[in-house]
């Protein structure tokens, strides 16, 4: 009978430590929002001019009204990269996924941009990447989609796995009507 009381009471104290453990673990805290630059989310900022019905660009006073045209139609401004932390290798390295988007509509007569060169640094990768898809060609400067061009509205992704993420931004683009 002793050995049973014993088992209960050591149950008991347990039962009354742990208890509360998990409830200020998972009970009395709110979920809470993350925000895009905890979880590593790197954007570079773009710009489009609103069109008229006359086919001018609206646009206000202090705002510049010049874009980075590389063709008739085409702005490297319609070119963005979204670069964010994904889940790390099983070995521990983390991996990042990179988005390259074209956000010309193609209601405004399309504009494939290709031979899309980004800055990149000493890119490298422990994951290996589809040349086709994306690869370095020299220090700083590596090239999207094989040179092919990429249609209005679409995207190109791809992971790469290193200690650190690269800032990646479009350096050059040509307009592919």
């Amino acid at each position: 009978m002793r050995g049973i009381s014993r088992r209960r009471f050591a149950a008991a104290i347990s039962i009354t430590v742990v208890a509360p453990l998990l409830l200020l673990t998972f009970g009395f805290y709110p979920p809470r929002r993350v925000n895009q630059a905890e979880i590593g989310l790197v954007s570079q900022h773009h710009r489009k001019l609103l069109q008229l019905d006359n086919g001018t660009a609206l646009s206000s006073p202090s705002t510049p009204t010049s874009t980075d045209r590389v063709g008739d139609g085409c702005s490297m401004d319609d070119i963005v990269v979204h670069q964010g932390a994904t889940t790390p290798q099983p070995n521990g390295i983390p991996t990042y996924t990179v988005v390259v988007l074209n956000l010309c509509s193609s209601s405004s007569g399309g504009c494939a941009m290709g031979n899309i060169h980004l800055s990149c640094g000493a890119f490298s990768s422990a994951r290996l990447i589809n040349p086709r898809v994306f690869r370095r060609l020299r220090i700083n400067d590596c090239l999207l989609n094989d040179g092919r061009p990429l249609p209005p509205g679409s995207s190109m992704s791809f992971q790469y796995a290193n200690s650190f993420s690269y800032p990646l931004a479009i350096s050059s683009a040509s307009c592919s009507r």
